[in-house]
């Protein structure tokens, strides 16, 4: 390898050496369930029903709280995860208020569970066009999905149910998938879409040096369109098109697993690109009873830093004042669990609150059409510039 190559990947070397020194080994990740146990959990909710009726009393499904704090802890290693003995919603086949939900629960759970005693898929699409008129609207699908695999405690994978992926992968990456078809990203000429199926990818191939999580589609197509991943160096690019789906975060997690390099993020100097980073980091309520699957603490925050729009002198004019709405999140954010163990972040945040501007990926374009691509970015590869 070249001198001046030598040079460029020095600080990321560095950084991927002190995070496979700073792995926890004592965690854990939960056991690996086979079909007859998720069948045995499902038998044993019905059991439950058929005990009550024959009491004469109605049957009632308990549901962990998925968007409660107060029933999740902060793990450094893992991220935000669901605790033990959380607040609990009921769900009532003899109140009008919950039997619709009650019954679309049973319905679902019955569908879940022929898909396991077949070892067939569907899609969440699938279960809604079972039966549109129980269910009414898609996300009462995706919603209630997610309540069983949190009531049955599995991952949704292991469910059989899948989800259409709206994420978009590139660069050095090739592997298989569940159905054995070869995916190789350095050969297509366009992004390739996040599998649905990221559990059962295997033969994960890749010389990239790193990960770059892009938060927006444009600024992903605008990296593959100034060929970012093959003329700096060696990486893979992801997005998940704004808020990321669970593929998404899947995928993230599985390129960390297989090839352990470093992860940045590249996101929007606001608290939303914020929140969205954190996701990918540390995980969300809702779905923090798969925190060991879903989330990435090794992440590192490479930009929009606020203290970059000053650093760089940004155009005034393309920064834009935080709304109200802006300020209480960025308060929100900064009361999380996880804000404390990164004192960076909170300097950068308090920047952006003192300033009371926000800023967009795009407004580097100001500086220069592809000042992101061969400037921003190589430098702060270069030199370390992520916190």
């Amino acid at each position: 390898m070249e001198t001046g190559q030598q040079e460029q990947f020095a600080e990321i070397d560095k950084l991927r050496d002190e995070l496979l020194t700073n792995i926890k080994c004592d965690v854990e990740p939960p056991k690996q369930l086979d079909s007859r146990e998720v069948l045995t959990r499902i038998e044993n909710v019905i059991l439950g029903m058929v005990a009550t009726l024959s009491k004469d009393e109605a049957p009632v499904l308990v549901l962990p709280s998925r968007s409660d704090w107060a029933n999740v802890s902060f793990d450094s290693a893992v991220g935000l995860q669901m605790i033990a003995g959380s607040s609990v919603t009921t769900v009532r086949s003899d109140c009008p208020l919950s039997v619709k939900k009650f019954a679309q629960i049973f319905k679902i759970l019955s569908i879940i569970y022929k898909l396991v005693q077949s070892n067939s898929y569907a899609t969440k699409r699938d279960i809604y066009y079972n039966d549109t008129q129980l269910f009414g609207y898609q996300r009462a699908v995706d919603c209630i999905v997610d309540d069983i695999s949190c009531m049955l405690q599995v991952p949704r994978r292991t469910l059989h149910v899948l989800a259409t992926s709206k994420g978009f992968l590139c660069g050095d990456l090739s592997y298989l998938e569940g159905d054995g078809s070869r995916v190789n990203c350095l050969s297509s000429s366009a992004a390739v879409l996040v599998s649905s199926n990221v559990a059962g990818i295997k033969n994960i191939v890749s010389s990239a040096k790193f990960v770059l999580i892009v938060e927006k589609d444009a600024t992903f197509q605008r990296l593959i369109d100034d060929d970012f991943c093959s003329k700096l160096c060696p990486c893979i690019m992801i997005t998940g098109k704004g808020f990321p789906d669970v593929n998404s975060r899947l995928m993230v997690r599985k390129l960390w697993d297989t090839l352990q390099i470093p992860i940045f993020a590249l996101v929007d100097a606001d608290p939303h690109g914020i929140e969205i980073m954190c996701i990918y980091k540390y995980g969300s309520v809702a779905m923090s009873f798969e925190a060991h699957s879903l989330t990435v603490p090794s992440v590192r925050w490479m930009g929009l830093l606020p203290s970059d729009l000053q650093r760089l002198r940004v155009p005034q004019d393309m920064l834009i004042p935080l709304t109200q709405r802006d300020e209480s999140k960025l308060h929100s954010l900064l009361r999380r669990p996880y804000l404390a163990s990164q004192p960076s972040w909170q300097k950068e945040m308090d920047l952006m609150r003192q300033n009371k501007v926000k800023a967009e990926i795009q407004s580097l374009s100001a500086i220069g059409p592809d000042f992101l691509s061969k400037v921003y970015l190589p430098n702060k590869l270069r030199y370390g510039g992520w916190i």
